[in-house]
C-alpha cells in the first residue's frame, strides 16, 4: 500500500469552519478521517507522511480554503546537525533524569499542565481543567505513545508525548514549567531527546508536528536543521530563514 492509497481508501469528512488556533482572525477547516475507521498503527504512520495528524483517536488534516500555512514537517535523523544554540541547550540540561512512562497518564501531570497553559496558552482550545480530555488528546488505541518525563531532582519539569512508530517517532504534545524553560529551552531539548532516541533505535525521522512560518508559537521548528517540509504532496527541504 503506497501513500496515496493508503489515502484513497479512506472515507474522509470535511469538518465546520472554526477559529483557526495558531493564527488570529483567520478560519480553519480539517480533513478527518472517518473516525469509524479501524485505525492501525501502520497505517497511520502511512499517513503521517501525507501531511495528516492525530489528536486522540481523531486523525486530521488541515484543508483551509486560501491558506496553506501549516506544512507538514520532519527531521532526517541520520543528517541532523544541531546548531550552536542547541548544542548548548543540550549540554546544559544533561543534569536531568528522562522517565520514559508506557503505562498512561499520570494525576500528577495535572498540576504541570495548568501551569503550563496558564502561562503559555491560554485561550487556545487547550485549557481544560478535565484532565480525563486532556489524557484522551494525547493517548489513542491504536499505536504506542510514550509520556516521556524530564526530571529535575524530585521536580517534575517536563512532559512529552511522542508517538512511536516503525518509521519515526512523531511529537504529539509537550508542556513544561515555564519558569524553568527560561533558563532551560525544554521544549528544545524535548525534540532533541527525541531526535537523539530516533538515532538510537534506527528510526529514520521525527516529526515535530506542522510548521507554521507565520505562528511564532510554531516557527522555532525551522531552526532543526536540515528539516523537510511537504509541498504539494512532495517532500522538500525546508532552509531556515
Amino acid at each position: 500500500m503506497n501513500r496515496m492509497s493508503a489515502e484513497a481508501s479512506l472515507n474522509l469528512y470535511i469538518t465546520a469552519v472554526h477559529p483557526c488556533p495558531y493564527l488570529p482572525e483567520r478560519q480553519a477547516m480539517n480533513l478527518l478521517v472517518d473516525p469509524g475507521y479501524k485505525m492501525t498503527a501502520e497505517l497511520y504512520g502511512r499517513l503521517l507522511d501525507s501531511g495528516f495528524r492525530r489528536s486522540g483517536d481523531d486523525v486530521y488534516r488541515p484543508h483551509c480554503r486560501h491558506c496553506s500555512a501549516c506544512v507538514s514537517s520532519r527531521i532526517p535523523v541520520s543528517t541532523f546537525q544541531p546548531n550552536r544554540s542547541q548544542r548548548r541547550n543540550w549540554k546544559r540540561n544533561q543534569d536531568l533524569r528522562v522517565v520514559v512512562n508506557r503505562r498512561g497518564f499520570k494525576r500528577e501531570y495535572a498540576t504541570l499542565y495548568r501551569h503550563y497553559i496558564k502561562q503559555r496558552h491560554t485561550g487556545g482550545g487547550m485549557d481544560t481543567d478535565d484532565m480525563d480530555t486532556f489524557a484522551g488528546f494525547l493517548l489513542n488505541h491504536w499505536c504506542k505513545t510514550l509520556l516521556v518525563e524530564f526530571w529535575d531532582q524530585d521536580h517534575l519539569l517536563a512532559v512529552a508525548a511522542v508517538d512511536e512508530l516503525k518509521d519515526g517517532l512523531s511529537s504529539v504534545y509537550t508542556f513544561f514549567d515555564p519558569s524553568a524553560s527560561e533558563s532551560r529551552g525544554l521544549g528544545t531539548f524535548a525534540v532533541l531527546w527525541q531526535i537523539e532516541q530516533a538515532r538510537q533505535c534506527g528510526l529514520r525521522f521525527v516529526y515535530p508536528g506542522y510548521w507554521i512560518a507565520e505562528s511564532p508559537k510554531m516557527r522555532y521548528k525551522i531552526n532543526f536543521q536540515p528539516m523537510e517540509g511537504l509541498v504539494n504532496g512532495t517532500w522538500i527541504p525546508l532552509a531556515a530563514s
